[in-house]
């Protein structure tokens, strides 16, 4: 069974400024990235572990220096998140997507060409720093795909020595092939960070798409055979499979209604997920944390929960 040696989190990728329709043509502008997601729904979850002094969650990124930057780092401290590995980097802002629905589901209208978190992983030394004492430090196939190969590099060699050091490592591949060179690129590298990881949390319309597995259950077996202890594969409105101790299941997901967008669904069940597993919950509990997290956001526009319904861990 995973263990944390602490219940400090850090989550690592791109968060970039998000234009959500809320009807007759408005957006609501906010912040959104599939790791932020899951780091801001933590620290919403978890306010009784940081007011005790248990639990820190932070977010390591970097941003511009311009104030819609300075507003998004402002946001994050009012909501309780640990801001000293966000990095400011000159010449470069924030990325921006639009989100385009269709009924319920969603399309993406990007511009993050010049993103200030493709520089993460610049600087070896300040990401080392970042995840020093971290219990667990979760990323995504995104945080990977937007930097270089020498950056890809560095934060591979970061991750291998912060899990040496007594870290548990997170990551869900969500995979985005408009991020990459190509098909050969994604299968070459996703490997090599599954290879330093301890929980990994895909799904499996992703995974079926790379590799072509044909059931859920074929994606825990590949992922079993890569070195993953701990394994979630997130269906939509399918049964979860999930892997732990060698053990196989399905948990059956709940019907929700009420649906009105499905953005960060997945990112939502991460959150849900890895809170209730650092808390000591078990994996078919959490599973039914992430569920919880996911009917709840994709019951509101936008990609995070309101943060009064956030559902409150103990």
């Amino acid at each position: 069974m995973i263990e944390f040696n602490s219940l400090n989190t850090v989550s690592i990728g791109e968060a970039i400024v998000e234009m959500a329709p809320v009807g007759d043509g408005l957006y609501r502008r906010g912040f959104a990235g599939d790791t932020y997601n899951t780091a801001w729904h933590m620290a919403q979850a978890l306010p009784g572990q940081a007011l005790a002094g248990r639990a820190r969650v932070g977010f390591v990124s970097c941003v511009g220096q311009d104030a819609v930057s300075e507003a998004f780092v402002a946001g994050l401290i009012a909501d309780g998140l640990d801001v000293s590995g966000i990095a400011r980097t000159p010449g470069r802002g924030m990325g921006l997507y639009l989100i385009a629905l269709n009924g319920v589901e969603r399309s993406f209208h990007y511009w993050r060409s010049v993103s200030a978190a493709r520089m993460l992983a610049a600087d070896a030394g300040v990401l080392a720093q970042a995840l020093a004492g971290a219990g667990l430090i979760h990323l995504s196939g995104i945080t990977v795909a937007i930097l270089t190969p020498e950056d890809r590099a560095r934060l591979l060699a970061a991750l291998t020595h912060a899990r040496a050091a007594g870290a548990v490592v997170s990551f869900d591949p969500n995979i985005r092939p408009k991020l990459w060179a190509s098909m050969d690129e994604i299968r070459a590298t996703i490997p090599r960070f599954l290879a330093v990881c301890d929980i990994a949390l895909p799904s499996f319309d992703d995974e079926a798409l790379v590799w072509g597995d044909p059931s859920p259950e074929a994606t825990v077996a590949r992922f079993a055979q890569a070195g993953v202890a701990e394994v979630v594969v997130k269906n939509g409105a399918g049964a979860v499979a999930g892997l732990s101790q060698g053990a196989v299941t399905l948990h059956p997901t709940p019907r929700v209604t009420g649906i009105v967008d499905t953005t960060g669904a997945g990112d939502a069940f991460n959150a849900g997920y890895l809170a209730a597993r650092l808390i000591g919950q078990g994996p078919g509990q959490a599973v039914a944390s992430g569920q919880a997290f996911a009917a709840q956001v994709i019951g509101h526009f936008g990609a995070k929960i309101p943060k009064d319904l956030v559902p409150l861990m103990a």
